[in-house]
């Protein structure tokens, strides 16, 4: 009962449809919360400043993708064997995962801070940054560096709430942040009229709300209890499984975000009337997002908690659930994408030729749309299968087919970005649904032997 009222929820037995769903809905405003202070970040900063001051903005949202997913995309890692060890029962084995999880996070964002930090001015000249851009995004993002420690242990703590069937929190945590960050950008940018660094600020200290949230949480939890039965486990040895299954998955996310790069590289030529237009775009592209991403989430922590149990036909069933779920409710973003583009675009933009260019390059993507919401969920589920390598080469795959598309299409015209976006999708989607049903069949055929030599015995 203790537990119940902890939020902690065991996967492993019940109604799936029923777990999934209750995990996946707070999990769904948590992210959309999340994405709601980046909105009015931008809506701010493109309607307080300027439309060039959302292009710098912009203009760093593949870097920000790039350093971020890395270090986001560890702790997640690590998450899969948060989830493993829980449905396994063994709390042991879990608390002594997260004590050197936490090691291993402080360790990469103090590495990273100081990395960013001395090679931004680098970073934006690769890019292409255009001039009349470049000293407003250097401006908003050295600030969001030196923000990276704080990022790194929100999304650790976040990842052990939910590994742990807790997406409640975390939704409550996002929600103070969100709320904070919105005070703070009125405050700052249309009160002190701080200008692009004030979005920043106030991102770093929603960041840093949320952390101190869902840090006592985890303080308050009877299963991490302070016996120190953990140490008995050699800490080594935990150090290099969690760096072998976050590695690939920080890795994962870096490569996508070159991929990304790349696109924003041949938007970075077009002018800055493009750039704002293909942020406006990708803004509304990653809130879009949110609903398959959540369904993927959940999955991730469904598939690692009965993962750790041996219940492989409960995997199997909740797969084709988190399917279906991810299909129903993206069904109307897609029609939203198709036919109202511009009318999603007037939300962040004013000039009639820039909305323009939104209205050619959205409905390209919300034709295959579904198929990203599909891609989370084999990928998710891929992963928490203990399957971290497949999900880095698909990230690979996305690198490969941005690339390939964009030196034929993207250069040519807008729309070929959004065309080369799309094809990085369903390539990654093909190549996770055919690793999803392969390794599933492995699994149960190791399963099936060790059973039948067992008894043999």
């Amino acid at each position: 009962m203790k537990e119940a009222k902890q939020n902690v929820q065991n996967m492993t037995s019940g109604n799936s449809l029923k777990q999934i769903i209750l995990f996946f809905i707070p999990l769904l405003w948590g992210n959309l919360f999340q994405q709601v202070y980046s909105l009015v970040d931008s809506i701010i900063v493109g309607k307080g400043i300027s439309d060039k001051a959302l292009a710098a903005v912009g203009a760093t949202g593949t870097l920000n993708f790039l350093i971020f997913g890395f270090v986001i995309g560890m702790t997640r890692g690590f998450g899969i064997k948060f989830s493993q060890s829980f449905g396994k029962g063994d709390i042991a084995l879990l608390k002594a995962y997260i004590n050197n999880a936490k090691k291993l996070s402080l360790f990469t964002g103090a590495i990273f801070t100081a990395i960013c930090v001395l090679s931004l001015n680098w970073m934006l000249t690769f890019m292409s940054t255009p001039d009349d851009i470049y000293h407003d995004a250097y401006s908003y993002f050295i600030v969001i560096l030196w923000g990276i420690m704080i990022t790194v242990a929100n999304n650790l703590e976040i990842t052990i709430l939910q590994s742990l069937g807790d997406s409640k929190t975390p939704l409550i945590a996002m929600i103070i942040s969100s709320l904070t960050n919105i005070v703070l950008d009125f405050t700052l940018i249309m009160g002190l009229k701080v200008g692009v660094a004030g979005a920043a600020i106030a991102t770093v200290i929603s960041q840093a709300v949320s952390l101190c949230i869902c840090f006592y949480k985890i303080k308050k939890l009877s299963i991490l209890g302070k016996d120190n039965d953990e140490e008995k486990i050699e800490d080594g040895k935990l150090k290099w499984e969690l760096i072998a299954i976050g590695l690939p998955v920080a890795l994962m996310n870096s490569v996508t975000a070159a991929g990304a790069m790349i696109l924003q590289y041949f938007v970075n030529l077009m002018g800055s009337s493009y750039v704002a237009a293909y942020s406006a775009c990708m803004k509304f592209s990653g809130l879009f997002e949110q609903f398959g991403m959540s369904v993927g989430l959940s999955m991730m922590t469904f598939v690692g908690q009965n993962m750790g149990a041996g219940e492989y036909d409960r995997i199997r069933k909740g797969v084709r659930q988190g399917l279906m779920i991810s299909t129903v409710i993206n069904i109307p973003l897609v029609l939203a994408m198709i036919f109202i583009p511009d009318k999603l675009a007037m939300v962040f933009l004013s000039d009639a030729e820039t909305i323009g260019y939104c209205a050619d390059f959205m409905p390209v993507l919300g034709a295959c749309f579904l198929a990203l919401g599909w891609l989370f969920v084999y990928r998710n589920s891929v992963q928490g299968l203990g399957n971290t390598f497949v999900p880095m080469l698909s990230g690979a795959l996305e690198v490969i087919m941005r690339l390939s598309v964009g030196f034929t299409l993207g250069r040519a015209s807008f729309r070929g970005i959004a065309m080369s976006e799309v094809a990085a999708w369903i390539g990654a989607f093909v190549m996770l649904m055919i690793t999803y049903y392969v390794q599933i069949a492995l699994k149960e055929k190791i399963t099936r032997e060790q059973y039948q030599q067992k008894f043999a015995l």
